[in-house]
């Protein structure tokens, strides 16, 4: 089991909801970025990913040196391709994006990143990504080239969550994409919470600590924010989130 597992596994037998900060190297400045995450941790935040859709800036590698220098959060990188792997990182989401059908982000990226990630002795977690249509295009969608899944079509998405745990994937996470219009919904959240045993990360559209409340009273384990705290980084913003997670 890996050390992210346990932690998670740790948190779920206490009843604690966990709460992610993503960053986005491209929308920040490294030192910016490291202010922001002593901000976090001081507020209860558990863990930071970092990726990106296109690394427009070069700035991924610094970026995650800088996290770790300023803060002792752990940060786990939240990949869009095999190009995002840093042996600065405690660990990386080994994302498969079973929602689609693109075998580029079913396996082929996973071939070109596992050696860079096995010499980087990263701490890889497999991790079905599924996209849920969040009514707007978002970038995810766009680069992956994949369909959502239809956010009303309950079944077919927990039917997707327990083929990824019955094909060993270690965590779900339901996301409707960087900036999405809608948050996954209450319902969805449920089906998947119910038919699987594994943890259910929820992102992509909670900009509200209410949204944020509502995703864990579903069975949410782990409520991931990013757009939110790019729009207002202030440590009572990232406070209220926290506390609607109980």
């Amino acid at each position: 089991m890996s050390t992210l597992e346990r932690r998670v596994k740790e948190a779920r037998k206490e009843k604690r909801k966990l709460l992610w900060v993503l960053m986005d190297p491209d929308k920040q400045e490294p030192e910016k970025a490291g202010e922001f995450a002593c901000t976090c941790e001081k507020e209860g935040v558990d863990l930071i990913l970092v990726g990106t859709s296109l690394m427009m800036e070069e700035r991924f590698h610094e970026t995650i040196r800088v996290l770790k220098d300023l803060a002792s959060l752990p940060v786990y990188i939240f990949p869009a391709s095999s190009q995002q792997v840093s042996r600065d990182a405690d660990g990386i989401l080994f994302l498969s994006l079973v929602s689609g059908r693109n075998p580029q982000f079913l396996i082929e990226e996973h071939v070109r990143a596992a050696p860079l990630i096995r010499k980087a002795g990263l701490d890889a977690v497999p991790t079905a990504y599924l996209l849920i249509d969040s009514g707007k295009v978002t970038a995810v969608h766009y680069m992956s080239h994949t369909l959502p899944l239809p956010r009303d079509k309950e079944d077919i998405i927990a039917a997707h969550a327990m083929a990824a745990e019955m094909l060993g994937m270690k965590m779900i996470y339901l996301e409707g994409g960087s900036g999405a219009r809608e948050a996954v919904p209450g319902a969805l959240i449920k089906a998947v919470r119910s038919s699987v045993e594994i943890p259910v990360i929820c992102g992509g559209g909670i900009d509200t600590p209410e949204k944020a409340r509502l995703a864990v009273e579903a069975g949410a384990d782990i409520i991931v924010v990013g757009t939110a705290f790019e729009r207002d980084n202030r440590a009572g913003h990232i406070q209220a989130f926290r506390e609607a997670l109980g």
